[in-house]
């Protein structure tokens, strides 16, 4: 086992384990953030709702004992010094303005006048929401001493000498914020070290549980693939449908089966190439050994042998010159139509014009084993959409092997007729026909239907044929009957003129 299959599951453990660490890191951050700021807006509601009445208890009990404003117009500022002073005793985190009716600040203890950063101005839009609401809704009012932040505050109206305004209480100012922030601070690293430890700890056994579950189907997978890839060509993952990765389960056993076929294929390819290798050799060796002993002969008895004889013997070397080539030639061409190195050039012509051609070919081997050869409905044309050299080479294989097993005064016809959208293509014979059990196999190479068949032709004809049926995807049937004869039929697409 290498290791690469080794470590194939700890290193996805480990990024698991790394993805889920992270995601429960990011949870935790992200609890502690919402947690803090929900408490921090909770806190604060609940303060501005307990000192809501802050500001109208400003006016009632000091504004009744002093008036805000001078007899000049001015502020009162001793007023409010004493007003800040009491307030603070009691909360030191309360800031005090006085605003006229308009929302300008006209006074306050804790605003320096020469701070150019801090804001002569509040909106009354959340003054007066304020007022309306009675205090009972959470409002967030100005900061004068830092523009641009709100904060929570107590609000009311006042009408005095002539003077219209509010009197604006800020209820988290700066000494309250900053006390706030430490504990704050204090507050959330407790909580923050607290979830930590206790998220790292129920994270390490939701972990282990998730992952083991998670990587349950996986292990299993992994197992069967490695059994498979030690040599049992039998491991499937069993039940794939049910697995939580059915798609790669399925995947996996679908490769294995197409793996086992393409073994068994190319067991059964090289089992026939064996045998094709076997019989091509038997054939080979015979004509040779013809030739071999008459060339021999001629060479031997060249100045004994007579004219006659001399022709005689060139004519049989000659034959089996012939023989050879006709072998080499069609062994040449089925390996190519097995390689699928042939492609059709499918193209319309007509199927009787060359049938024509051939039957003309043909008609001197036929006369002379004394074998009629005719063509059904000779005059009706007939146009196909095919290959025609290839469709040519079918259809001359076809009928010499009927030519070939067809005793004198039989009769071959090869008929031409349209059935649908098809030609169907029909070479008959009268000769001895074929066993049933052998039909299944007559289109194998080198399957003959008797012994002494094999000593007339090499087996691949009809093979070579079904090939080129397969490139123009139709079919081959043979219908035959012992001592009736034979009919080879196959379709081709008619084309429409």
């Amino acid at each position: 086992m290498s290791n690469k299959s080794k470590t194939l599951t700890p290193k996805l453990v480990k990024k698991l384990w790394a993805a889920f660490i992270l995601l429960v890191l990011l949870m935790g951050a992200s609890y502690i953030g919402i947690t803090s700021y929900f408490a921090n807006m909770h806190h604060q509601e609940t303060a501005q709702r307990l000192d809501a009445e802050v500001a109208n208890h400003v006016i009632a009990e000091k504004f009744n004992d002093a008036s805000p404003f001078l007899e000049d117009g001015s502020v009162n500022k001793p007023l409010f010094g004493d007003l800040m002073h009491d307030m603070m005793a009691v909360n030191r985190g309360i800031e005090v303005y006085l605003l006229d009716d308009v929302g300008s600040i006209l006074y306050s203890v804790v605003l320096d006048p020469n701070d150019k950063d801090a804001t002569k101005n509040v909106s009354l839009e959340p003054i007066n929401s304020f007022i309306a609401d009675k205090g009972e809704n959470f409002i967030l009012g100005d900061d004068p001493r830092n523009p641009g932040e709100q904060k929570i505050f107590s609000a009311a109206p006042y009408s005095i000498d002539g003077h219209h305004g509010f009197i604006y209480i800020i209820l988290a100012g700066s000494k309250f914020q900053e006390v706030s922030s430490t504990l704050m601070g204090q507050y959330f690293a407790k909580l923050g070290l607290g979830a930590f430890l206790l998220t790292m700890l129920f994270s390490v056994l939701i972990g282990l549980l998730a992952i083991w579950f998670l990587t349950k189907n996986l292990r299993v997978i992994t197992g069967t693939v490695r059994r498979f890839q030690e040599g049992d060509l039998t491991a499937r993952i069993e039940n794939p449908n049910e697995s939580d990765i059915s798609i790669f389960a399925n995947s996996f056993n679908e490769m294995a089966d197409s793996i086992v076929g393409n073994m068994d294929r190319m067991q059964s390819v090289d089992l026939l190439r064996r045998e094709l290798i076997a019989n091509v050799s038997h054939d080979l060796r015979t004509p040779l050994a013809v030739l071999k002993g008459y060339i021999e002969t001629l060479q031997m008895k060249r100045d004994t042998l007579s004219e006659k004889d001399k022709q005689e013997y060139l004519q049989i070397t000659h034959d089996n010159v012939d023989k050879l080539s006709k072998l080499i030639n069609q062994l040449f061409e089925y390996s190519k139509l097995e390689a699928e190195q042939v492609v059709p050039v499918k193209e319309p012509f007509s199927i009787t014009e060359l049938s024509h051609d051939l039957i003309a070919k043909f008609k001197v081997l036929a006369e002379k084993k004394q074998i009629a050869l005719e063509m059904e409905r000779p005059e009706e044309n007939n146009m196909v959409f095919a290959d025609v050299s290839l469709v040519e080479r079918a259809l001359q294989n076809l009928i010499e092997n009927a030519i070939k097993y067809t005793e004198p005064k039989g009769k071959v016809t090869l008929s031409l007729r349209k059935k649908g959208k098809n030609i169907e293509i029909n070479i008959t014979d009268t000769g001895s026909g074929i066993p049933v059990n052998e039909q299944p196999f007559i289109f194998d190479r080198y399957k003959q239907v008797n012994e002494s068949a094999k000593r007339q032709g090499s087996g691949l004809g009809l093979a070579i044929v079904k090939k080129i049926m397969e490139l123009h995807d139709t079919t081959i049937t043979v219908l035959s009957k012992p001592k009736e004869g034979s009919s080879f039929v196959f379709n081709l697409p008619a084309y429409q003129v």
